[in-house]
């Protein structure tokens, strides 16, 4: 059965629950400058123009996030949640964990997010609650070693670059025990699956009922934008994530409004963004450690 929202933090989360993303606005922090793993499909980018996650104008130090998040608060009072989601992966480095404690510290009454492909998630779920973290969002795109190798090209993983199907057990077994370590911490999960045609399409009631039993609450499905690797899968169509969608629904609340946001977004989604009034200098690049 779905699980309802209505008396969690997340009911002021516009990425977690439908009658908030009309009414809440949320902060992307790009904070996190490399990833740990390297998906097919991923193609990181800085720009100003491109609509999609990984992408970001300028990458932010730690130290400068407390005034971009007081600055983003003048423009948008309507912000409850200081997320962070990339550009890399949130957890690859100590720069997420270091600005939500700075933002913590100063306003505490904000619902801290952090969205994490997973693999590191085990090592740092002892301190997420206590700063500030309530919501995390975990990026499980199969629970099937066999179909996480055609979708992940490698995992940086003890200073190793590793592939095929010992990557594919390492990062499902880590993105479920994160998950359910976070659950039994008290934190609301969504898990975001990106649905690819002929390669995970027939998976989904199996990553759907496989989070759920680990403590996933939500999920989110985000029908691919053919690039990197997988640049010539044509995406799904209306009905094919309809469909996922219907099936994941038995065993999880599904989220319908997700908007593919940018790193460095800002504001209510689907309404006016704040972002190219908030990152102005040119800072980091990012990359693979």
């Amino acid at each position: 059965m779905a699980v309802l929202f209505h008396d969690k933090p997340s009911h002021k989360h516009p990425c977690f629950h439908s009658e908030a993303h009309q009414k809440y606005g949320r902060i992307h922090l790009p904070v996190s400058p490399f990833c740990n793993i390297q998906c097919r499909f991923c193609v990181r980018s800085r720009n100003e123009f491109e609509q999609r996650p990984g992408v970001t104008k300028d990458i932010l130090k730690p130290e400068q996030a407390v005034g971009i998040v007081e600055r983003a608060l003048r423009l948008c009072p309507e912000i409850t949640v200081v997320g962070i989601a990339g550009p890399g992966d949130t957890l690859a480095s100590e720069d997420a964990v270091k600005t939500f404690m700075l933002i913590h510290e100063k306003y505490p009454e904000l619902i801290q997010c952090l969205s994490t492909n997973g693999l590191r998630l085990p090592d740092y779920i002892g301190q997420l609650p206590q700063i500030g973290v309530k919501t995390l969002t975990v990026t499980v795109n199969a629970v099937k070693p066999e179909i996480v190798s055609n979708i992940v090209a490698y995992i940086v993983w003890n200073g190793k670059k590793i592939s095929g199907i010992p990557m594919g057990e390492i990062l499902v077994s880590r993105q479920l025990e994160g998950i359910r370590r976070a659950s039994e911490s008290g934190l609301t999960i969504k898990v975001n699956t990106v649905l690819i045609p002929g390669i995970n399409d027939g998976h989904i009631e199996e990553i759907a009922q496989t989070v759920s039993e680990v403590g996933a609450s939500l999920y989110n499905i985000i029908p691919l934008i053919p690039q990197g690797e997988l640049a010539g899968i044509t995406p799904p169509d209306c009905h094919e994530k309809q469909n996922a969608k219907m099936i994941a629904s038995r065993y999880l609340e599904v989220f319908e409004h997700c908007k593919h946001c940018r790193a460095d977004a800002c504001g209510i989604p689907g309404k006016k963004d704040f972002s190219s009034q908030l990152y102005q200098e040119k800072m980091e690049t990012f990359s693979h450690g």
